[in-house]
C-alpha cells in the first residue's frame, strides 16, 4: 500500500491526483472501516488511517473519507471551536482549497466563499499569490494552509495576503514548520526536485520555516496567535483524530 501511495504522489501531477482521489475515497473508505479513529471532519470512524508523505511516510494520518491529515483535522476543530466561520455571514477568500474542505464549505450558505490557486481544479479564480487580481480590504477570512512553502518571494505574498483581507479580518495561514528550529531555512541554488525532497521534505518546497515565521507575518502587519489547540484537547482525543502533538496554528489579523 505504502509503494502504491508513493508512485500516486510522486509521478502524478497534482491536479490528475485530485480527480483521481474522488473515485477512491467510497473504496477506502469501505475497506478500513472500523472503530478506533475518528475523522472529525465527517464523524466516521476507522480501524486504521492511510499512509502519507512524499520524502519520509508518516503511518496513519490519511483519513480514507475526507482525505484529511493532521493539519487539516487540526484547523476544522480550531474554526468549530475558535471562530464564527460556521455561523456568520462572511466573505472568505481559500487559496488551493482543500478536498476536505471544499464541498463542505461551499454549501454554507451564510458564507460569500471564493477560492483561488493557479493550478487545482477546484479554484474558482486562477491567480498568482503574488499579485492577486482583488481590490484592498475584500475578505473577512483568509485561508492560506501549506501554501506558502512553494512560493520563492513569500514577503511579497504576504504582503498580498495583508492587502486583501479587510481591517478587522482573520486568516489561517498554516505552513510546514520546524518548531525546534529557530530560523527559516532556504536556499534558492537548491532546484533538483530530488534534492528538494530530501532538503525540504517535499519537491516542490522551496524552504524550511521555523520560529521566526511568526515574526514574519507580525513585520507584514499582521497580528498574530500562536494557537497550540492541542493542548486544549485530552490525550484521548489528539491520538482519536490522529493529530500532530504541539502543531502551532498561525492565527492572524488586520
Amino acid at each position: 500500500m505504502k509503494k502504491i501511495f508513493r508512485f500516486f504522489l510522486n509521478l502524478i501531477p497534482r491536479p490528475v491526483l485530485i480527480s483521481f482521489s474522488y473515485l477512491v475515497k467510497p473504496l477506502f473508505a469501505l475497506y478500513y472501516k472500523g472503530t478506533t479513529f475518528e475523522d472529525p471532519i465527517d464523524g466516521k470512524t476507522f480501524r486504521s488511517f492511510l499512509p502519507y508523505g512524499y520524502e519520509n511516510s508518516r503511518e496513519n494520518v490519511l483519513s480514507p473519507s475526507t482525505l484529511s491529515l493532521e493539519r487539516h483535522r487540526l484547523l476544522w476543530i480550531f474554526l468549530q471551536t475558535h471562530t464564527n466561520f460556521f455561523s456568520a455571514p462572511l466573505t472568505v477568500l481559500h487559496f488551493a482549497p482543500e478536498q476536505a474542505f471544499y464541498k463542505r464549505f461551499r454549501k454554507l450558505t451564510h458564507l460569500k466563499y471564493t477560492t483561488t490557486d493557479l493550478n487545482s481544479p477546484l479554484a474558482d479564480v486562477k491567480a498568482d499569490i503574488c499579485k492577486l487580481p482583488f481590490k484592498n480590504d475584500s475578505f473577512d477570512v483568509i485561508l492560506c494552509n501549506h501554501v506558502l512553502e512553494h512560493i520563492p518571494d513569500d514577503t511579497k505574498a504576504m504582503h498580498e495576503l495583508y492587502r486583501v483581507l479587510k481591517p478587522g479580518g482573520w486568516g489561517v495561514f498554516q505552513v510546514p514548520q520546524d518548531l525546534k528550529r529557530e530560523k527559516t531555512f532556504e536556499d534558492n541554488s537548491i532546484t533538483d526536485k530530488v534534492e528538494r525532497a530530501k532538503i525540504f521534505g517535499q519537491y516542490d518546497h522551496v524552504r524550511i520555516y521555523g520560529k521566526d515565521y511568526f515574526e514574519k507575518l507580525r513585520s507584514i502587519g499582521f497580528k498574530v496567535t500562536e494557537v497550540n489547540l492541542t493542548q486544549e484537547l485530552s490525550p484521548t482525543e489528539i491520538e482519536r483524530y490522529r493529530l500532530a502533538k504541539g502543531e502551532v496554528i498561525p492565527f492572524v489579523e488586520k
